[in-house]
């Protein structure tokens, strides 16, 4: 359903927003494959076409399957320093 779909975007955005108010540059979005799939399936739904969700609000897309239905957005320099730079959130409940 469309409303999920922007549920979706607008979740990155404000944890984007808030990365960034902290001082970060956010740059990719981990997503559980369970999230995954439910983001591919409304992104289809609305626009049609089998392609793969690559970018999600500009921000890369990539895949953990532990995550299940949480996606969290990084900033990846950040992260992989240990500095932080990470917000975690719920796509499926």
């Amino acid at each position: 359903m469309r409303g999920d779909l922007i549920r979706i975007l607008s979740t990155v955005e404000e944890k984007a927003n808030e990365l960034k108010l902290d001082g970060y540059n956010p740059d990719v979005v981990v997503v559980g494959k369970q999230a995954y799939d439910f983001i591919k399936e409304q992104v289809r739904e609305e626009f049609g076409g089998e392609e793969d969700v690559i970018e999600l609000s500009g921000l890369k897309v990539r895949v953990l399957e532990e995550l299940e239905g949480d996606a969290v957005v990084i900033d990846s320099k950040a992260l992989g320093l240990g500095l932080g730079g990470a917000k975690r959130f719920k796509v499926v409940l």
